[in-house]
């Protein structure tokens, strides 16, 4: 047994895939743009993860873009039996590494069959529609058009499941009328709480939720009350973090991601970490103080 099989797994559609899982994004250049620094550290870390038994791979074509896909491919093609490779689709990228949103239906199925090509599949296990009314965090709007242009690739046979990322308890609600969303992928970390609602609601319900930024993403997370915590058991801060979200509900899946393979061991090592109760309380307070 894997250290990460102590986390536990979860359903994710109709595959049951482990509680850590990785994401692929920080294997792209600066800015999730152009290539990686280090190709071949990037070929290592896809198969180390694989290898720890890490069998969920967050990635999408606009990192890069086309980038991570084309490295997951040739790091990891043929796929073993059981890897799910979850991607989004509904933004595409400037030249000058802009993020822009890429709603239309001729812009969703050539994403989709991007995806399928750059990625050597002929089906999606799950497709995220990346919900871009702002950049910056979700935003209410009808995502009807477009997420109907995804139940169309699903009837097709193009994708077997369809998820949001960046989405309101609206969109989800509305998205649910359309087609069945198998996840929900959206900011959550110590410190940035807003989702406590949905990921309760979502986990009464059997819904997947997919944490992005689990541990600050550009600005990594940084407190005294992390870092007093993760003193006192003897582990990292960004392992106590990783491990606070495996107990914050056992419907959350975590995609941390890195370019590094020491990293990747030390975040797998989280599914291990047992936090006691005072270090919980500790650990909950630091949304309020973040608020």
């Amino acid at each position: 047994m894997s250290i990460i099989d102590q986390a536990g797994s979860f359903n994710l559609g109709d595959r049951n895939v482990k509680r850590l899982g990785y994401g692929a994004m920080q294997l792209a250049g600066p800015g999730v743009f152009g290539p990686p620094r280090d190709h071949g550290a990037a070929l290592a870390v896809l198969r180390e993860a694989v290898a720890s038994g890490v069998n969920h791979i967050d990635t999408s074509d606009f990192y890069g873009p086309h980038v991570t896909n084309q490295i997951i491919r040739e790091a990891l093609h043929p796929y073993r039996d059981g890897l799910v490779i979850v991607t989004k689709v509904g933004a595409r990228r400037g030249t000058d590494g802009s993020w822009i949103p890429a709603f239309s239906r001729h812009e969703l199925t050539q994403a989709v069959h991007d995806n399928l090509r750059y990625l050597g599949l002929d089906v999606l296990d799950v497709v995220n529609l990346r919900i871009m009314f702002d950049v910056h965090g979700p935003a209410e709007g009808s995502i009807e058009a477009p997420l109907t242009v995804l139940a169309d690739l699903q009837r097709q046979g193009l994708i077997r499941h369809v998820g949001l990322s960046n989405a309101t308890s609206r969109q989800v609600a509305e998205g649910r009328g359309i087609t069945d969303i198998v996840c929900v992928q959206n900011q959550y970390n110590l410190a940035h709480r807003a989702d406590d609602p949905l990921i309760d609601a979502l986990a009464r319900e059997g819904t997947a939720y997919v944490p992005f930024f689990p541990l600050g993403g550009f600005t990594p997370l940084q407190s005294s009350t992390l870092s007093k915590v993760a003193e006192r058991l003897s582990a990292t801060p960004m392992q106590v973090a990783l491990a606070w979200l495996l107990h914050r509900a056992p419907n959350i899946l975590l995609i941390p991601g890195t370019s590094s393979v020491g990293h990747l061991r030390e975040n797998l090592t989280a599914a291990g970490l047992v936090l006691p109760d005072e270090a919980i309380e500790d650990l909950n307070r630091m949304a309020d103080i973040a608020a």
